[in-house]
């Protein structure tokens, strides 16, 4: 822990000037680095704070706890028997310092925190090489312990063995109501439903929604038109298939057996209909825009363009450039395809839209780096790279402490 490094990019964005805000980036070569957006002269400067290996040694996840003052990592553990889980105190100046760090099943690459907001609250692990969801118990100084741990089995490999040898959980989401865990299962084409009790917070698993045989969701989102949460709200939900390359939007309702149902409402390509995404192009992470108009979607090793190498100044050199689709989102649920826009570099394996949506940073695994583009909050494009930092390993995770 300490001062890593100054390496600068000056901004033009919307952030008050004289304010600093930190964001937080994990990566695979085992370090969480803190990243400082401030105001200077009337422009903007970003710039690498600290590194911390606490989290070490391949972190895969971020989760910030912003009211409580924590940040959680998931470690996949790729180079040793058990993935872990850690948590950090977080100063002001987004120093982070180690409170807690436990031995999890192989493999965590994604969490959420649920509960009581005010009072006992808990975390869920989706262990991807471990075929598992697993829960622990969160305490208020920033210490947690286990709760539960849920294994999931195949009877036979999926339509694509080579990836669905297995059950892999990919992702835990919380619903609207802040009562179901969502969990898209890339090896068995499942997006598996859990419960929980409201006073234990143990999870109990319900009836899963099946997606299309071979299309391996990923990531999803949920979705209310009228910014209104609640069992008789509209809602929707979108799920990204990796395998499949489509992005499907279901109408989900709270039956009062309990649980929830699904019904599809559109399909399409995450290049958009009538479009053909090159051969290996890998969707990865899903948003929705803060201002409730769009859906945006990373779209991994397609390469579709060639851009400026980021942060090479006036240098005429060039890469390719994996991408970012934008959809806006329409009230009956379906998707009116909107742009395809440069991810900054190789691999947008995550990314995170800053709270007003005009800024969205971007992680990119294979280039090693964080680029933060602006974007265009009526119109929903996103614009320019306005910042980047190099250096940072396998890029999987950043997050904006706001």
């Amino acid at each position: 822990m300490g001062l890593l490094r100054f390496s600068s990019i000056f901004l033009a964005s919307s952030i008050p000037f004289g304010l600093a805000t930190n964001l937080y980036v994990s990566s695979y070569n085992g370090s969480i680095t803190t990243l400082e957006l401030t105001s200077q002269n009337g422009s903007y400067q970003l710039r690498s704070m600290y590194e911390n290996t606490g989290c070490s040694p391949n972190p895969s996840w971020l989760n910030l706890d912003q009211p409580r003052g924590y940040l959680y990592c998931q470690d996949e553990g790729l180079t040793v028997a058990n993935g872990s889980l850690s948590s950090f105190s977080v100063a002001q100046d987004g120093e982070l310092t180690l409170v807690d760090k436990a031995a999890t099943i192989t493999g965590p690459v994604n969490s959420v925190i649920y509960g009581n907001r005010t009072g006992r609250r808990s975390i869920a692990l989706a262990h991807y090489a471990g075929s598992a969801v697993s829960s622990w118990t969160l305490s208020q100084n920033g210490s947690f312990s286990f709760l539960q741990s849920e294994f999931f089995t195949l009877s036979q490999p999926g339509p694509v063995p080579s990836r669905q040898d297995a059950p892999h959980p990919h992702e835990t989401i919380l619903d609207p109501t802040g009562q179901f865990i969502l969990v898209p299962d890339l090896g068995a084409d499942l997006v598996r439903i859990f419960g929980f009790d409201a006073t234990t917070e143990r999870l109990t698993e319900l009836t899963p929604l099946k997606v299309v045989p071979g299309s391996g969701p990923r990531h999803g989102a949920f979705w209310n038109p009228d910014g209104v949460t609640g069992a008789n709200s509209t809602t929707f939900l979108y799920i990204v298939t990796e395998l499949g390359q489509t992005v499907t939007s279901y109408a989900v309702s709270y039956p009062a057996a309990g649980g929830l149902a699904f019904e599809e409402v559109y399909t399409s390509k995450t290049y958009g209909p009538n479009r053909t995404e090159p051969a290996g192009t890998a969707p990865a992470e899903v948003a929705i825009s803060p201002d409730n108009r769009f859906l945006v979607i990373s779209n991994r090793n397609d390469s579709a363009f060639s851009i400026p190498t980021p942060g090479s100044g006036n240098s005429s050199g060039t890469e390719l450039s994996d991408s970012l689709s934008t959809f806006q989102l329409n009230q009956d649920g379906t998707l009116t395809f909107h742009q395809l826009a440069p991810a900054g570099g190789s691999y947008p394996r995550q990314f995170s839209l800053n709270k007003v949506g005009d800024l969205v940073a971007v992680g990119l695994q294979y280039s090693g780096r964080v680029v933060i583009f602006e974007r265009d909050v009526e119109s929903g494009l996103v614009g320019d790279s306005v910042g980047v930092v190099q250096g940072l390993g396998n890029v999987t995770c950043v997050v904006w402490d706001e």
